[in-house]
């Protein structure tokens, strides 16, 4: 099981986007969060404390002075026990005032008392984000290991559009997990190509397959928490793609080789879980017409990316098999066919665009070992702690050899 430690503390400033607080919290709960909210006199001018209380299911706490419970030292001990401290939004002025030590109410007093990381995601109009000033704190705020997120770029609530926009709350979430857990591939490069290839027949037609790309993201996502540094090559995925997540989008088999191809040098390990074809049409150039009444399309077998990275030798590679029968017969198969080190095999009905999953790991001696049907999001976690364990054992193997 994936060790996290699960309490943050949430600050709000200042800012119109306040409102937005009001999902993170969502969010950060039904990640398992213990979100404790602090927010600043200026935040409750934008959004009731009320709201965020019943969010959080925690009183929402403002005032430095309350010593109703306690020992009155509510910036030390609230600091004392939390994993991370989040400030989403943050304003100019809150980050001007983190940036000189100043500590005149309970949030700015928690971020100086704390021993836990600070991460800042700002909000603000985009002339007071350009603004020198603001740009000197953040860079003073860096240097003492503060950690920002974001802002995007896009159309802000004055009506200008820059950058300034609070980030996207699925990326600081996932940021809030990754601070929060352990860091097994801290330093590891890892690259994942995911979703399904589609490949035209004409300019108005297509072929392709039924993978969502559930599984892919959600290895992308745990690889990224777990602290690796992640690149995806997207194919045609139903499920968002973090925008925190380094990624290339492949819409066919020859732009996902290519793809590949370009940011495979220097990774340590690459995950194969697109679901590629195997098979490209000969396109049409011309609309196919609605005259027969059937037609023949002519397939020709494509060039296997994943063998093909395996054969570079200098990488680990974990493949995916899907399979409607003999599955471990199949996946043993591949293993050799390929000459990869892992494999993650699976019966199509058990997991194919489907929320949940149920798979058996393979690695190059034929240990195998089987998961139990879950949501993916967890056996996505279970596969990378069997990736870590692989890949560290070869690594060590190599290593004293």
């Amino acid at each position: 099981m994936i060790p996290i430690n699960k309490k943050i503390i949430l600050g709000v400033t200042g800012s119109i986007s306040a409102y937005k607080t009001a999902e993170l919290i969502r969010l950060l709960r039904k990640e398992q969060f213990f979100v404790q909210v602090v927010m600043t006199k200026a935040a409750k001018e934008f959004i009731s404390p009320l709201t965020l209380q019943a969010l959080s299911g925690n009183p929402v706490l403002e005032n430095i002075w309350d010593t109703k419970e306690g020992n009155g030292m509510e910036h030390i001990n609230l600091s004392r026990t939390a994993q991370l401290i989040l400030i989403a939004p943050a304003s100019a002025n809150f980050i001007a005032k983190l940036t000189h030590g100043i500590a005149d109410d309970l949030l700015s007093n928690l971020c100086l008392a704390r021993k836990c990381p600070l991460l800042i995601a700002p909000a603000m109009n985009i002339e007071m984000w350009e603004n020198p000033a603001t740009q000197r704190n953040i860079v003073t705020l860096k240097q003492d290991g503060v950690v920002f997120i974001g802002p995007e770029h896009g159309e802000q609530a004055c009506g200008e559009i820059g950058f300034g926009r609070l980030v996207n709350l699925d990326t600081i979430t996932l940021e809030a997990l990754k601070f929060s857990t352990n860091q097994s591939f801290k330093g590891i490069k890892i690259l994942i190509s995911l979703g399904a290839t589609v490949e035209n027949i004409d300019p108005a037609r297509a072929i392709t397959n039924m993978s969502s790309g559930k599984m892919g993201v959600s290895l992308a996502k745990a690889a990224y928490i777990l602290g690796a540094d992640v690149t995806i090559v997207a194919g045609k995925t139903t499920e968002p793609i973090p925008d925190g997540i380094h990624t290339v989008h492949a819409q066919n088999h020859i732009e996902m080789f290519a793809a590949i191809n370009k940011n495979i040098d220097n990774q340590d390990i690459y995950i194969s879980a697109a679901a590629i074809s195997d098979y490209l049409p000969f396109v049409n150039n011309k609309k196919i017409k609605k005259t027969e009444t059937t037609i023949s399309v002519t397939l020709k077998k494509s060039e296997d990316i994943l063998k093909a990275v395996a054969s570079k030798g200098n990488i680990f590679t974990v493949g995916f098999a899907a399979e409607s029968e003999d599955l471990i017969e199949n996946a043993k198969e591949k293993i050799l066919s390929k000459n990869i080190d892992l494999i993650i095999a699976n019966l199509i009905h058990e997991s194919m665009n489907q929320s949940m999953a149920k798979v058996t790991m393979i690695n190059k001696n034929f240990e195998i070992l089987d998961l139990p049907k879950s949501e993916k999001k967890e056996v996505a976690f279970k596969i990378m702690e069997q990736i870590h364990k692989t890949y560290s054992k070869e690594v060590l193997n190599e290593h004293n050899s």
